[in-house]
């Protein structure tokens, strides 16, 4: 009862503050719009690639300064099996509030630039550039009606940023940006990472074509000199790869009720040197604060990880795919996860591992302008690392997941939601750096509990 009576008193804190939608604000929302871009706030929901048809018409150079704020309200509880390092006990608080600075640029007709830095993240309390990118969607800054034919369909990107692997990624939390997630936390398998890349995508009619390839460095350099960690003692040099991405598929509005989409991405990250990134590129750090976080044996420390609660298969190596389905009927929306990633150190004399993740998450919709909507979430990781040739078959992993609650878009651009969330780790999550066998924090490990997130971005 105390924690639900917190979380009704942050409710009616906030509300008052952002206060209802005006008139002027619903016929207001394409204010210092830009051309070929993804609105921030409702009016960016279900937006995937950024679309081939703009009204907006260029009329000089136009600088777009945006946010994205984020505070949380987490009452979460965990456990782990007997014997397996004890647990920090988790308390019921605020968490540190993380921020976004948003620079997006009309630089000429048909080109744009964007710019994120992130002023405050779980991980990095300073202020850093996540990264940006440049996008071409008309070539008339060359020469008026210049290959018009293509650039009808052809976008192309380039820069350090996010690639546009499967589509989670449209509907995660990136860092303050939260607004386009229905829940708090991203999928446990969280394919998200920033590296330098070259990208061109393709909307013939209702088809989705994308190709793309990035260097698969998340830290960009030019020094290939491999050191030891923590010594800095010198390896030997660094053998990098090209890793290439792409996506094929359909998004088709059917009539006024319904839209269909359905999509599959690939990527390859050949290099074992650069290419481990997809899985653990988010370094502004999962939502789910401090969760399996553990005391030393000699209470010396406390150990904790910026991504509780996600998982990395950590593989050097690493092949991976994701199907994603979309299906929005009137206020009824469905959104699916099937991957699977495999690869390894690319040592000899070691077999692959592999992971597969299945979500699917089911919200409804409803209110005047759809401002309320509730739902429930279920994703599942389960698979096996990389081990020695001829050696018997590891044991599985699994974690699972279910999320429940809902949200109300108090403006166009502020948002409550609220969840319940249960994670739940099976036995096979083993391992300590002197015993192989031996239980880790995440052995048996399961927290559940109630996460109250309000969001502003404009």
């Amino acid at each position: 009862m105390k924690k639900l009576g917190i979380l009704l008193s942050l409710i009616m804190l906030v509300s008052p503050v952002f206060g209802q939608m005006t008139d002027n604000e619903k016929e207001d929302n394409n204010s210092r719009a830009l051309q070929y871009f993804r609105q921030p706030g409702y009016e960016g929901l279900n937006v995937f690639e950024t679309p081939k048809e703009t009204e907006v018409e260029y009329e000089g150079v136009e600088v777009r300064v945006g946010g994205d704020f984020a505070l949380q309200f987490q009452g979460l509880s965990h456990s782990n099996a007997d014997g397996a390092p004890q647990l920090i006990e988790l308390g019921s608080n605020v968490n540190l509030p993380t921020a976004n600075l948003n620079i997006d640029v009309q630089l000429q007709e048909g080109m744009r630039m964007h710019l994120r830095t992130y002023l405050s993240s779980r991980h990095h309390n300073d202020t850093w550039v996540k990264g940006g990118y440049v996008q071409v969607d008309r070539l008339d800054f060359i020469k008026e009606g210049l290959a018009s034919n293509l650039m009808d369909i052809a976008t192309f990107r380039a820069g350090v940023d996010e690639l546009n692997y499967g589509d989670a990624h449209f509907r995660r939390s990136d860092n303050a940006r939260a607004i386009y997630n229905p829940f708090v936390g991203n999928y446990i398998m969280d394919a998200f990472t920033t590296e330098p890349f070259l990208e061109v995508n393709l909307q013939p009619n209702d088809f989705i074509l994308v190709g793309g390839l990035s260097n698969g460095l998340l830290n960009p350099t030019v020094n290939k000199a491999v050191t030891q960690w923590g010594t800095g003692r010198y390896l030997g040099t660094a053998e990098w790869k090209t890793t290439i991405y792409g996506k094929v598929g359909i998004d088709k509005q059917v009539n006024n009720d319904l839209r269909v989409r359905l999509t599959g991405s690939f990527y390859n990250a050949p290099g074992a040197d650069n290419g481990n990134h997809l899985y653990g590129g988010d370094r502004a750090g999962a939502r789910y604060y401090d969760v399996f976080s553990w005391i030393a044996a000699d209470s010396s420390s406390v150990n904790s990880d910026f991504t509780s609660g996600r998982f990395d298969p950590g593989f050097g190596e690493e092949t991976a795919f994701q199907i994603n389905p979309f299906i929005k009927y009137g206020g009824l929306e469905f959104f699916g996860v099937f991957e699977q990633t495999m690869g390894g150190s690319g040592a000899e004399n070691m077999e692959e591992g592999k992971f597969t993740q299945i979500g699917a998450e089911l919200l409804y919709r409803f209110g005047s302008w759809d401002q309320f909507y509730i739902g429930g979430r279920y994703n599942s990781v389960s698979g096996y690392g990389e081990y020695a040739e001829g050696a018997d078959e590891p044991e599985t992993k699994t974690i699972n997941r279910v999320n429940l609650g809902g949200g109300w878009f108090i403006t166009k651009h502020t948002l409550v939601k609220l969840e319940y969330v249960n994670q739940n780790y099976n036995e096979n999550f083993r391992g300590t750096w002197g015993n192989p066998n031996a239980p880790n924090e995440l052995t048996d490990g399961k927290f559940s509990g109630i996460v109250l997130e309000s969001v502003i971005s404009f």
